[in-house]
């Protein structure tokens, strides 16, 4: 056993050691589902803490980064009905999709997104609408798909998650245009957009306005931040685990060749990092 007066000093080079870790930390993790203390933005996480991972996309209180400056592009005026119909025309007459989704449909959700496609410059925005539609035109076979093939049969709940406890008698499978899944998706869509999400997400399948709405908000609060590294990002913040880093090649070669041929139409260069 140490002499009392070097167990002091331990004791006291250990609290000073402490003191200067807790210094270190980020202010974060306070609490979950908000109700934070002044000063501390809530995430879209529904965390307590002070920097971008916080404050940033999908702040939800608190002293949030503002929204970045938008164009003055007509996301309408890119998005024509012969690009959409291009796209919704490949799917075969039998898809439960095609008489789902529409143009009208699209427009009608975007009035609630006023980011979506209108940051940076005319090159950018054609570029983001580009990479949106490729990655629906994977997620839906050409809008062909409203929801998961065999969803029901698969487990999409997060029990862990306190903030939207799942429905007992629902399944958070993939649906609509982007294939929202997972409750800790489908709670902060709903409060966001206007429907319950965790009671009745089969809402998305049923109403194709709220369907795209819920493909936009994936987008804008998941997305579309990591669009200036590349679409190789916006496959990873989409599907990554399951296709990224050799996960599934194929398919992200598939994504990859569908917002080429976008790119293409719209008249913009794909830029670097395609893959992931």
């Amino acid at each position: 056993m140490a002499p009392s007066s070097l167990k002091q000093s331990m004791q006291l080079l250990l609290f000073i050691a402490l003191l200067s870790a807790a210094a270190m930390m980020p202010r974060s993790v306070m609490a979950q589902n908000c109700g934070c203390a002044a000063g501390l933005c809530c995430s879209r996480w529904g965390f307590c803490g002070t920097g971008d991972d916080y404050c940033g996309t999908g702040c939800q209180q608190g002293p949030c980064n503002p929204p970045p400056p938008t164009n003055d592009v007509s996301v309408a005026d890119i998005v024509t009905p012969e690009f959409f119909n291009g796209i919704l025309n490949q799917a075969d007459a039998s898809c439960v999709g095609k008489n789902f989704y529409s143009r009208s449909a699209f427009l009608d959700a975007l009035g609630s997104f006023s980011q979506f496609g209108r940051i940076g410059t005319e090159e950018n925005s054609r570029r983001e609408i580009a990479a949106f539609f490729a990655h629906v035109t994977h997620e839906t076979g050409h809008f062909c798909s409203i929801e998961e093939i065999d969803g029901p049969s698969k487990d999409y709940c997060d029990e862990e998650n306190t903030q939207y406890p799942c429905n007992p008698s629902k399944g958070y499978y993939g649906r609509g245009p982007i294939q929202l899944s997972w409750n800790f998706n489908y709670g902060p869509a709903g409060n966001s957009i206007g429907f319950d999400g965790l009671n009745a997400p089969e809402t998305v399948a049923n109403d194709p306005v709220i369907s795209f709405k819920t493909a936009l908000w994936y987008w804008t609060n998941h997305v579309q931040s990591v669009m200036n590294q590349g679409f190789g990002a916006t496959i990873r913040a989409i599907n990554g685990a399951l296709e990224c880093d050799g996960g599934n090649p194929s398919t992200v070669q598939a994504r990859i060749r569908y917002f080429t041929e976008y790119c293409s139409q719209l008249g913009v260069s794909t830029g670097d990092n395609l893959t992931c």
